[in-house]
């Protein structure tokens, strides 16, 4: 008996120098992958304090679950290396001839981040909601005999979709190749058709679904979505922007369903780069390469504005959006216009817009005044305090929700398209952005922002400062919840 608890007590010791070893490699291992793997300083204290300090297997799953960033890696192993498409009509060399000066260091940089070059002869009309968009993309859509290309993240199933549907099929009968990308979760109803079930019934369509989740309980894949919203008719026109499909986009005066934006009709070489965007997302969902009705160049100059394409996805090693973004910031001299449904940047694009403001640069910010998604209400409010003691301008809209995206610096650099001012945008989602150099675009789209501004109420310090103390910590904790890469 003495024997066998002798060896009974072994038994238990030796087991636990096992479980303590194992935790102790395991969490060397754990502190070495922070070290490899974590740009952020104080987060990489805080994972390293927490995985030392406990020596818990509690502590590793939580690192392995939560502080392990698997959606660059799975995008980048879904997706392959980003690609640059290079096939425009000037060389950045050359665009420098056509720029002011003190933009030539920062089109320099922006090379630099994505090396897509700029393409001269473009012209871009604005279309303000549904009811200026859809006409003209309905009209484009019948009278196309060759080519059509669509994508959309949310392509809705209803009475104002139709007509878009039954503009394809009379495209179909004219003999054009029509072929649509939507996104998974984009058109993803569960207690409604989805758009698929119309697709399917429509002889000579081809579609595609970006990423359909596998069982909705699946609550991963809210990331890595395709956000791009463009469309592409007989290459010879594009609607781009940040516009969805749907009759909420016409419902102007509906103050709960529905919603105000804003998309571009382009002309020019640039659609040349918008279609292989578009290429580039059809081969990956399909599986299928490309076939392009078009044997050659078929882009001919409408206009003289320069543009190049941006398109960034977690495919891609750092944000190219972001980065263009913040480096445009930082060049501004005078004026900084941001229209956004969405604001909740990271902390390096907060403190470049107050150093913007602070040095005597008219930064001002116009957002919906209530989201469509309200913890997104709280988590942005949390940021405003700081912004408005640097001197920054926070308009806040009235309903209708407001999905209007525009980022205007100095009256003269345009960007715009599908990235919305947040983290989910910037390093979580596959965009996709034009940059634009045009002094009567600027003209045309601040006077929209000012119209804008006429019916939004300005974010005063005081109203910051006199928020109740349990507003102040929800909106603080909403913050936290922000989903940062």
């Amino acid at each position: 008996m003495v024997i066998n608890t002798f060896l009974s007590l072994i038994h238990s010791n030796l087991c636990i120098l096992f479980v303590t070893g194992t935790s102790v490699v395991l969490s060397i291992y754990i502190v070495i992958h922070i070290l490899l793997h974590k740009d952020d300083v104080k987060s990489s204290i805080g994972w390293i304090a927490f995985v030392l300090s406990s020596h818990s297997f509690f502590s590793i799953i939580l690192y392995i679950f939560l502080g392990i960033n698997r959606v660059k890696r799975k995008g980048t192993r879904l997706r392959g290396p980003a690609v640059v498409f290079k096939n425009s009509s000037l060389a950045t060399s050359d665009i420098l001839k056509t720029i002011p000066t003190h933009y030539k260091q920062f089109v320099a940089f922006g090379h630099k981040v994505y090396p897509q070059d700029f393409t001269l002869g473009n012209s871009v009309q604005p279309l303000q909601n549904g009811i200026e968009a859809y006409p003209e993309m309905i009209k484009a859509i019948k009278n196309a005999n060759k080519e059509i290309l669509i994508s959309s993240y949310i392509f809705d199933y209803d009475n104002e979709t139709n007509k878009f549907l039954e503009a394809i099929k009379m495209a179909i009968k004219n003999g054009a190749v029509v072929k649509i990308l939507v996104d998974g979760i984009g058109i993803l109803k569960f207690f409604h058709n989805s758009i698929e079930r119309k697709f399917s019934k429509i002889k000579g369509l081809e579609y595609g679904v970006f990423l359909p989740p596998q069982i909705p309980i699946a609550m991963p894949f809210v990331n890595l979505r395709n956000h791009r919203k463009m469309m592409v008719i007989d290459g010879e026109t594009a609607f781009f922007g940040g516009m969805n499909l749907s009759k909420n986009n016409v419902l102007v005066n509906d103050i709960k369903k529905g919603v105000l934006d804003i998309t571009f009709k382009l002309n020019g070489p640039i659609i040349s780069q918008i279609s292989k965007v578009f290429e580039d997302d059809w081969e990956f969902v399909t599986g299928k390469k490309f076939q392009s009705v078009f044997k050659k160049s078929y882009f001919v100059n409408s206009g003289a504005i320069p543009a190049r394409i941006i398109p960034d996805g977690p495919d891609n090693k750092n944000g190219i959006i972001e980065f263009i973004i913040h480096g445009a910031i930082n060049i501004a001299t005078k004026k900084i216009i941001i229209a956004t449904p969405y604001f909740l940047p990271e902390n390096n694009i907060l403190t470049a817009l107050e150093m913007a403001a602070m040095r005597g640069v008219d930064v001002e910010i116009v957002i919906p005044n209530k989201s469509d998604h309200r913890f997104i209400n709280w988590a942005a409010t949390s940021n405003f305090l700081r912004l408005v003691e640097s001197g920054v301008r926070i308009y806040r809209t009235p309903p209708p929700f407001d999905h209007s995206k525009i980022f205007i610096v100095d009256y003269e650099w345009i960007f715009l398209g599908s990235a919305n001012w947040d983290v989910r945008s910037f390093k979580l989602h596959f965009e996709s952005n034009i940059e634009i150099f045009s002094k009567s675009l600027a003209k045309k789209l601040c006077m929209i922002i000012e119209s804008k501004k006429q019916k939004a109420k300005i974010t005063t310090i005081s109203e910051c400062k006199n928020m109740s103390f349990l507003k102040h910590i929800r909106n603080n904790a909403f913050r936290l919840l922000t989903p940062y890469g």
